[in-house]
């Protein structure tokens, strides 16, 4: 009997399906960042903990079969209403399951009805938020927060200068290198390795230019190595590129501050604000989407409009403005039978 069972009942598969889907699949062959990898991971194993210790069942006995449709709904309830976790918490928990199981299906078809079933489940409607960034004047003010005095003040100005003018992920800032730099071509720019290891290029301000040749000379040399870090960190005389943290701490430590100088601030900043920032300085501006697209690295344009695709208050303002400048000719227009069509229809 335990040769016939199939592999949606097999503990030994669902183990070693879920170890290859995390170490293998995700970092080798999507290509998908550490800390994607490690989200996926947490995901997994909570929901490992919650059949363990919530459903009873053994952990070394777990198999695919246990991630029928009714367990998977039991699980997002709990994680709804015992764990008081949002919305989205829930839906990328419920994400990290949903993508095991496309791949184990993949691998073997009785898993096939399982995926099939966990994609009948409806995800948690989240509360559309704002998008977080800096205003005009703050991120003005982090970009001049950094003095010249010290050689780290230098480098860190030009990092934030850099992360701004190019819209990066700082998983990118980390994985730059000198020869990602092209200032002498006939338009400056710069190679980024973006998600799933795609490179793309964007071009470069003028003054960001001028920056950046000061600081090649200074941190690099007359004559620099190409495949050098760009940036990077001196421990016990060894060169290494720069980490995310501290990445995260020089952009903390400018907004800090600035803060203490009298320029109001977010409470809780990251440094994907400052990407978000220079994109909705390019929207506001009138940049097409498809070339914020370009600049973002995402492959679909609904992504980037989904994040940048709404109006501020200042750009309603000027707006309206434009179209009624004088505050004439505001007779209702509503009762025209042609505009009076269009609002009032479902």
């Amino acid at each position: 009997m335990r040769k016939n069972r199939t592999k949606d009942h097999d503990n030994v598969f669902f183990w070693e399906t879920a170890r290859r889907f995390l170490d293998y699949e995700l970092l080798k062959i999507r290509k998908k960042s550490l800390n994607t990898v490690a989200a996926y991971r947490t995901s997994l194993n909570i929901c490992i903990d919650y059949l363990e210790n919530v459903k009873g069942i053994r952990r070394e006995s777990i198999c695919f079969s246990d991630l029928g449709k009714e367990n998977l709904k039991e699980y997002l309830m709990w994680m709804t209403e015992d764990k008081k976790w949002s919305p989205k918490t829930c839906n990328l928990r419920m994400t990290a399951i949903r993508s095991l199981l496309s791949y184990a299906s993949e691998e073997c078809i009785d898993i096939t009805p399982l995926f099939a079933s966990s994609k009948t489940i409806q995800s948690l409607g989240t509360p559309a938020g704002e998008i977080e960034y800096f205003e005009d004047h703050q991120m003005k003010a982090i970009l001049n927060a950094p003095g010249i005095e010290k050689q780290s003040e230098r480098r860190n100005k030009m990092l934030l200068i850099l992360g701004y003018d190019a819209a990066m992920r700082i998983g990118e800032m980390t994985k730059l290198k000198v020869g990602n730099l092209f200032l002498d071509a006939q338009k400056p720019y710069i190679r980024i390795l973006g998600k799933g290891e795609k490179y793309r290029s964007v071009p470069l301000m003028d003054k960001t230019v001028q920056h950046l040749r000061k600081y090649v000379r200074e941190f690099h040399g007359d004559i620099p190595d190409m495949e050098a870090p760009l940036f990077y960190t001196v421990t016990h005389g060894h060169i290494h590129g720069i980490s995310d943290d501290c990445i995260q701490k020089v952009l903390k430590k400018y907004t800090e501050k600035c803060r203490n100088e009298g320029v109001i601030m977010p409470s809780a900043v990251h440094f994907h604000m400052v990407r978000k920032t220079r994109a909705m300085s390019l929207y506001q501006d009138g940049c097409p989407f498809p070339y914020i697209q370009q600049m973002l690295g995402h492959e679909n344009i609904s992504t980037t409009s989904g994040f940048y695709a709404f109006v501020t208050l200042d750009t309603l303002a000027k707006a309206i403005e434009k179209a009624n400048p004088s505050g004439e000719n505001t007779e209702k227009n509503w009762k025209k039978k042609d505009i009076a069509k269009s609002l009032y229809r479902l």
